[in-house]
């Protein structure tokens, strides 16, 4: 490090050199980072290993330094912007380096070896021809309807996290470390900072968003719980208990909508016709052709086409002569205009979506890339996330059948079916997404000791979701290690948050656009003037904090659940209808 990174910073006149300086250093930084973890993500070998953690701790190391030496700016006498940045500058990454060089190398080094164990995780089912990846087996808990081959591929797959434990541990230690360096008590109460509030506040305003929802999922679980009862038998589902994980079409439990052939209850919601994986495969939709689409939904909204670049660089399928990190990522790769996806896209339903979501990543970075580098991010990682799934929440019936996906003759889904798909996606998201985070903020605390890290998230599983594993787990096992974002070390609580603002900036962008039906079926497709306010707030990076961006958006300046609660009022109607006299909760 050159110039005043280690130099005492007292007085006014030098705090906009100094941050200038910390900008361009940390830029090249970040740009070597991202091309590091581009080229390990999609080449995955020792070597490349090495270089993306070296290129991370790097980046680190510099953030940490800059971030030491700003606290002797005198930061009453900066100016609105400059206080800005030194805040964001303090922040930092979501790993904070230790003082020690070394220890900042064995911590970046530690995140990649974890990530390379997941990516190369691997299980062969009884009775199958050869090992599956996660896709494969995740293929099989989606498809198959026998419980005991769904507990085999449960179990298979989460052996991946027993090689991680010992890792995880060292992890934790060397994170927390950083953090302390840095100021903060622990890694967890560093993420928490991270959103124009104290960690307390965080805390408490996630309880409150949570509070909101909780009942609609409470009505959903106990709804799918007693079809899978019926279905299966008491044997392996308790109609008043939690609900075995391995049952619910998702590694995690996260998403339940590769359920709703057996939820549909007799004469009362029709099996909707129309399958939208069909008609992709059916017609020989490549994985490029797929990203057309979602491209032309932001072109439609008056957003500029994706730079050739993102078409020649992308990654969308599998490659056959290398192990690569298949889940689906957005890369703004030079921190401008190289914005990319990385992604292994299966011709689904579920994967159209998907690339609605992560360009939905790609256009925020993208409108962001004017500012100066401490404000290229979104208001808040919320934001970023939230994007994406607003711009999905559209991808309705009618757009389908603008862009000639619907058949001219299909029926049109009747309001039901449509909000108990989106539910089972939506909805029993929620716990999931709050939870994660949850767990890992008392690991970082110490409250959860490592002696207890399977038997705390498991509680946590009962609590926020109401599942339970298949079968009996110790701390042998390391449950947690077999969701991407527990060893790839990326907060969670981002996403529980976007699924409380994907339907604010929803409400608002539908009545921006003028669009006609009820929030449940409105699409903002084609909309200009929605476009334009999008990308109004998108412009704003992280300049602003992040109430700011909201208001300018939806006209609020606090997070709000009540237009998911309105987005579902039809079904959570319907579900107490059919919910009479049964056992909610668990």
């Amino acid at each position: 490090m050159t110039g005043t990174t280690d130099a005492k910073v007292d007085s006014p006149e030098r705090i906009g050199s100094f941050l200038a300086e910390a900008e361009n250093e940390l830029l090249e930084l970040a740009i070597e980072a991202s091309r590091g973890d581009w080229v390990y993500a999609t080449y995955i070998s020792p070597d490349t290993e090495d270089l993306s953690a070296r290129a991370t701790a790097r980046l680190l190391r510099g953030f940490a330094l800059r971030a030491r030496s700003a606290q002797a700016l005198p930061v009453q006498r900066a100016s609105p912007e400059e206080q800005r940045k030194i805040l964001l500058l303090r922040l930092g990454t979501p790993l904070a380096a230790p003082r020690d060089a070394l220890r900042t190398r064995e911590l970046s080094q530690l995140v990649q070896s974890l990530q390379g164990i997941y990516a190369r995780g691997r299980y062969a089912p009884r009775g199958s021809s050869g090992a599956l990846d996660l896709q494969g087996l995740s293929r099989i808990l989606e498809e198959s309807h026998d419980p005991s081959q769904l507990q085999d591929v449960w179990e298979g797959w989460h052996r991946v996290g027993r090689e991680m434990r010992p890792g995880f541990q060292r992890y934790v230690e060397l994170a927390n470390e950083g953090a302390r360096d840095n100021g903060f008590a622990d890694l967890g109460s560093l993420w928490r900072s991270r959103y124009d509030m104290t960690p307390e506040e965080f805390s408490k305003e996630v309880e409150r968003l949570w509070r909101g929802v909780r009942p609609l999922y409470q009505l959903l679980h106990a709804f799918v719980r007693r079809r899978l009862a019926e279905h299966y038998g008491e044997r392996w589902v308790d109609p008043k208990g939690p609900i075995p994980n391995h049952l619910l079409g998702n590694m995690w439990a996260q998403s339940w909508e590769a359920l709703y052939p057996l939820l549909v209850p007799p004469g009362s919601l029709q099996v909707h016709p129309f399958d939208l994986s069909r008609v992709l495969q059916e017609r020989h939709t490549t994985p490029e052709r797929m990203a057309r689409y979602a491209e032309g939904f932001f072109t439609s909204l008056g957003l500029p086409a994706l730079p050739s670049t993102f078409w020649e660089r992308s990654m969308l399928s599998r490659p056959r002569d290398r192990e690569v990190v298949c889940h689906a990522s957005a890369y703004q790769v030079d921190l401008a205009e190289d914005i990319r996806i990385k992604m292994c896209v299966d011709i689904t339903a579920e994967d159209f979506h998907t690339l609605h979501h992560e360009l939905g990543h790609n256009y925020y970075q993208w409108a962001y890339a004017h500012q100066p580098f401490l404000f290229r991010d979104s208001a808040q990682d919320g934001f970023h996330e939230a994007l994406g799934d607003t711009i999905d929440l559209s991808v309705t019936p009618s757009y389908l059948a603008q862009v000639g996906l619907l058949p001219t003759d299909a029926e049109v889904p009747d309001d039901l079916h449509w909000l108990l798909r989106q539910a089972l996606t939506k909805v029993a998201f929620l716990p999931f997404g709050l939870l994660v985070d949850r767990w890992r903020w008392d690991v970082f605390s110490g409250e959860v000791p490592p002696e207890s890290y399977n038997a705390s998230w498991w509680r946590a599983r009962r609590e926020y979701q109401g599942v339970a594993p298949p079968s009996a787990r110790s701390e042998a096992d390391f449950d947690p290690g077999a969701k991407y974002h527990v060893p790839a070390s990326v907060p969670y609580m981002r996403y529980f948050l976007a699924y409380i603002l994907q339907f604010q900036f929803h409400r608002a962008l539908v009545r921006v656009a003028g669009a006609p039906g009820p929030l449940h079926l409105a699409s903002i497709y084609g909309s200009r003037e929605a476009g334009q306010r999008l990308w109004s707030m998108m412009q704003m990076g992280q300049s602003r904090p992040w109430p700011d961006a909201l208001e300018a958006l939806t006209g609020s300046r606090q997070m709000d659940p009540s237009a998911l609660l309105e987005y579902f009022a039809p079904l959570e109607s319907w579900l107490r209808d059919q919910l009479r006299g049964q056992t909610i909760g668990w």
